[in-house]
């Protein structure tokens, strides 16, 4: 098999998982969104999503939450080298959380107009005072995260 084609196929594993949580945070009742962060070896740190009503917490977003597990798995406060899989363009928040943490590489499902902060919105990477800025790619799974949410509001709102 081809370098690429493996990548591309590893890509898609962990934004699988992404979904899963998203699916999951969803059945309990919070914004479906998903993150997975995989080591610079590829392995799975942490899933988690979102648990802001759960927990009552409004920084706990499905992106802060996998990066919060990870280093307290690893014993670090950093993750540098390692791949932020999320179903949802980060928010401003979490995009600061995400540099903080040095995070080498963010894929992400569906963009966020409204309230994304990586290339929409505050666009808080391409910012001068950004301390680090991962590599971005965006549109991973990105009809299926869409429709997850499409489907969550639509229900809410009756």
């Amino acid at each position: 098999m081809r370098p690429g084609k493996s990548r591309c196929m590893e890509r898609s594993a962990h934004m699988a998982l992404a979904l899963d949580a998203a699916r999951d945070a969803a059945q309990r009742g919070e914004v479906p969104v998903g993150a997975v962060v995989v080591s610079p070896e590829g392995r799975v740190l942490a899933v988690r999503g979102n648990e802001t009503r759960a927990t009552h917490d409004p920084s706990a977003h499905a992106e802060v939450q996998a990066i919060r597990a990870a280093c307290a798995m690893l014993g670090q406060e950093r993750l540098p080298g390692a791949s932020l899989y999320v179903t949802l363009e980060p928010c401003a928040a979490c995009a600061g959380v995400i540099a903080a943490a040095r995070i080498a590489r963010l894929y992400y499902g569906a963009s966020d107009p409204k309230s994304g902060g990586t290339e929409h919105g505050a666009r808080v990477f391409s910012h001068p005072q950004a301390h680090h800025t991962p590599e971005i790619y965006a549109g991973i799974a990105e009809r299926e995260a869409e429709a997850l949410l499409r489907t969550f509001f639509q229900v809410r709102r009756g």
